[in-house]
């Protein structure tokens, strides 16, 4: 994405020193744009864990960097153990999303008993994490064009009308490596000439809808709309709605997805209205060993003040953060929810569209599904 007339993405190589990391800051979009140096492992979980960076592909890519400096750190005399400490360490940040746990579990088995001396260990691993980010951007960049077919066949029967697109959370620019997964088909409509309107829903606790999202569209030029998380089954009801797309951070091999808390809530109702409801995912997001998601996908439970503050630029321009709820009233923050299968019309992947069924993602993942 462009921002400012340059061309970004959410992590790279600092060009002077390719020892550091950096990544946009997204704790202060949309009120700054900011860039981050991240020199160390503990940098990078940190960067994970208190959301600086966020998003299932982004923190997969991030993992993969952190393990490359995992390798810069590591002693020659016990780089394997240094590394599978550090490997722990970057697994244990966020549970949920299956990428970064994929991301690291590929810079260990390129890494791990290795004959090659320190210095090719290190740009082994360098190469590698560059792997990793850039199949991420390329996938989204596919899911871009697979997606844009579903837009193209909803805007025929609009009449020239744009075609109104629900999103929940930021599954955007800002959540993979470049171009996003839901948000890559609204980029790829709007560039082809389609008219597209976004409904974006804020996304509570963290509004990384108001924030990140509606920066995004703002940035790209898509016209777009905030709304309150629950207004999604009235705009349904009342016709406002073409079509949702949403991200995920893990899908089962049978389609069950788990996505930001109150995804579900948009399928209900979007199954109940007839409105398409579609997951857009590389195929590093699916976990085929999963089967069911319900009962097998970590949910993260988050630190309970995200619910009980909200942070704001207040009128004269101040970045400030307020308590919304009573001194003593206590909170509880889930991260995650999962949709069952029966609720999603399909999953736009790098690879085409699939029904959300074991027989559908094997139909485009047949080498996947049958290896477990």
């Amino acid at each position: 994405m462009n921002v400012n007339g340059k061309r970004y993405r959410t992590i790279w190589l600092k060009e002077s020193d390719p020892s550091i990391v950096q990544i946009i800051n997204q704790q202060v979009l949309p009120f700054k744009f900011e860039i981050l140096d991240l020199k160390t492992v503990e940098d990078i979980r940190r960067a994970i864990k208190d959301m600086y960076i966020r998003g299932a592909g982004l923190i997969g890519a991030a993992a993969a960097y952190g393990m490359y400096l995992a390798a810069l750190e590591a002693d020659e005399s016990n780089f394997d153990q240094q590394l599978q400490a550090s490997a722990e360490v970057l697994k244990k940040t966020r549970p949920t999303a299956s990428n970064l746990a994929r991301a690291v579990d590929i810079m260990l088995a390129k890494l791990l008993r290795s004959n090659a001396d320190l210095l090719q260990k290190r740009e082994n691993a360098r190469l590698e994490a560059q792997v990793i980010a850039d199949s991420d951007a390329d996938s989204c960049r596919n899911i871009g064009l697979h997606g844009l077919e579903a837009i193209k066949a909803i805007s025929s029967k609009r009449n020239g009308e744009a075609v109104n697109i629900l999103t929940h959370c930021n599954a955007g620019w800002l959540a993979f490596v470049d171009y996003g997964s839901a948000l890559s088909p609204v980029y790829a409509a709007f560039d082809a000439g389609i008219k597209v309107h976004v409904w974006v829903d804020e996304t509570r606790p963290r509004n990384q809808g108001a924030s990140l999202t509606a920066w995004e569209l703002c940035g790209h030029g898509v016209p777009h709309d905030l709304v309150p998380d629950n207004a999604g089954g009235h705009m349904m009801q009342h016709g406002l709605v073409d079509m949702v797309i949403t991200g995920a951070d893990r899908v089962t091999r049978k389609g069950d997805s788990a996505n930001k808390i109150g995804t579900y809530l948009k399928a209900l109702a979007a199954k109940e209205n007839n409105v398409p409801f579609y997951i857009a995912l590389p195929s590093s997001t699916f976990d085929f060993k999963m089967r069911d998601g319900i009962k097998e996908i970590p949910i993260e439970e988050r630190d309970a003040a995200e619910v009980r503050f909200m942070s704001g630029k207040t009128a004269n321009g101040l970045i400030e953060t307020v308590q919304i709820c009573p001194d003593t009233t206590p909170a509880r923050n889930w991260g995650f929810d999962v949709t069952p299968n029966r609720y999603i019309t399909g999953l736009i992947t790098e690879r085409g569209i699939c029904p959300a069924s074991e027989q559908g993602i094997s139909s485009l993942y047949p080498e996947e599904i049958n290896e477990q």
